[in-house]
């Protein structure tokens, strides 16, 4: 039975690559034909449990369990432990994990997957609207692509989700998105839609690009500055006309029933769609990713988030070492990555490499990040190479799993192995942190996905 079961997982996924290669071929008719196909695929892959068995479990949030089983079912975590200790449905499909590690899928906490293809043509790029500096009612849901080629090779190295987020060259350049590495489409692929919002305050945003053009505002940082605040401000005198509109119209809703001193229903402000984007950060309901490099640009964007009471993460503090413990007193989560970048010409050659172990001695969350679409499968790579400069491993693993699912607000769903979760898993053979480990099998929501992408095919195509 065992036998069967994994040759019927084999031809269904050959089925559904075959299926994806084609759809980009089809007349347009047949798209939403195929999207129903490949998602009664997708959920096929559900009703029969499968274990994963003998393998080493890093379950993240309750240790390391040698010799240990993994059950999966309807796109959950079902059983979790060690091997004597969980009993294996009599109609499971076992895969042997025998010498293998098995442990969550990996969350890149920002990315431009899905906005970007090839970097150097402009017809595949929908990183960031420019024809402003405030757009936050631009939404990277409505850009995704979900059949990107980058996609795949992402997975192919552990990665199972990611946050989507736009270009950080405006101040405030659109919402993130939160996704999925796989599913039928990009609805699919969506789990929260607008999960967050850069406000990005590096300098790189001035419109002042110099030479004979001539300078647009805000080309300074003062500028940038003033532009934000008055957009929040804008914000909330535009709440402040929506709440005096619902009440005015309660009270003559009131007089009208009461037949007496009858008031005339009140005209709607005009809606403006960059203030409404802003209310649910103004109210503390989502959360704003505060990007700044330097100290001072550093300290003048946590005072502008301080200012609207706004509810944020900081980003790209690479330069910011002089002010760490100011940093660990907002109490804040950090992204950090890539870590590879050079040094600034008076900082210590480790000052970008160390930043990791530095914010975790002082006490703060930190998850990793890409800051790409072509090299998202380098994350586990990045969050080992900290480990070198005294980042400890499990808190390594923890930024790259359950910190980033409890940072997005994901932790109930993803981020560990226990049993309720979503069952996004991996198996690699050896460990994850080490760049010489290959993953040999990724599943997403229980589903196995195809161990391939553009290069494997390529490789298989021209070694013949």
């Amino acid at each position: 039975m065992t036998t069967l079961l994994a040759r019927f997982s084999e031809l269904r996924i050959s089925r559904i690559t075959r299926i994806s290669s084609v759809s980009l071929r089809v007349p347009r008719g047949y798209l939403g034909f195929l999207s129903i196909l490949l998602a009664t695929a997708f959920l096929a892959a559900q009703d029969h449990p499968v274990a994963l068995k003998g393998g080493k479990l890093l379950t993240i949030t309750h240790g390391t369990i040698e010799n240990g089983v993994v059950v999966m079912q309807g796109g959950k975590i079902t059983a979790v432990g060690a091997a004597s200790s969980v009993n294996v449905p009599s109609d499971a499909q076992v895969i042997d994990a025998t010498g293998m590690t098995i442990y969550p899928g990996l969350i890149d906490s920002e990315t431009n997957l899905g906005l970007t293809e090839i970097s150097a043509e402009n017809m595949t790029n929908d990183l960031v609207e420019l024809s402003d500096e405030i757009m936050p009612h631009m939404h990277t849901a409505e850009a995704f692509h979900a059949e990107s080629a980058l996609i795949p090779v992402a997975r192919m190295n552990g990665i199972t989700n990611a946050v989507v987020a736009p270009e950080g060259t405006d101040t405030l350049p659109g919402q993130d998105s939160f996704i999925q590495l796989a599913g039928a489409s990009a609805t699919e692929m969506l789990l929260i839609r607008d999960n967050a919002m850069p406000l990005n305050f590096t300098g790189d945003e001035r419109r002042n690009k110099g030479g004979f053009e001539k300078h647009k505002f805000p080309s300074t940082r003062m500028g940038l500055a003033a532009q934000l605040r008055q957009a929040f401000l804008d914000a909330e005198d535009y709440k402040s006309k929506w709440a005096d509109y619902e009440r005015k119209k309660n009270e003559a809703a009131q007089s009208k029933d009461k037949d007496k001193d009858k008031k005339a229903a009140p005209l709607a402000p005009k809606r403006d769609l960059k203030l409404e984007a802003l209310i649910p950060y103004l109210e503390g309901k989502k959360t704003i990713v505060l990007a700044a490099e330097s100290p001072s640009d550093l300290e003048t964007a946590v005072s502008l988030a301080n200012e609207f009471k706004l509810k944020f993460v900081l980003n790209h503090i690479a330069h910011s070492q002089p002010v760490l413990d100011y940093v660990a007193s907002l109490k804040v989560p950090v992204i950090v990555g890539p870590i590879y970048e050079a040094p600034k010409e008076d900082e210590r050659y480790d000052t970008v490499y160390s930043l990791p172990a530095q914010l975790y001695k002082r006490g703060v969350k930190i998850a990793f990040a890409s800051y790409s679409a072509h090299n998202v499968r380098n994350l586990p790579d990045a969050a080992g190479f900290a480990t070198a400069f005294g980042l400890p491993y499990d808190e390594a693993l923890k930024a790259i799993t359950i910190n980033a699912a409890e940072i997005w607000g994901v932790a109930d769903q993803l981020g560990s192995l226990d049993v309720g979760k979503t069952a996004n898993v991996v198996i690699a053979n050896g460990d994850p942190l080490d760049v010489k480990t290959d993953v040999k099998h990724v599943f997403i929501a229980g589903h196995a996905v195809p161990m391939t992408d553009r290069q494997v095919r390529l490789r298989d195509e021209y070694s013949k």
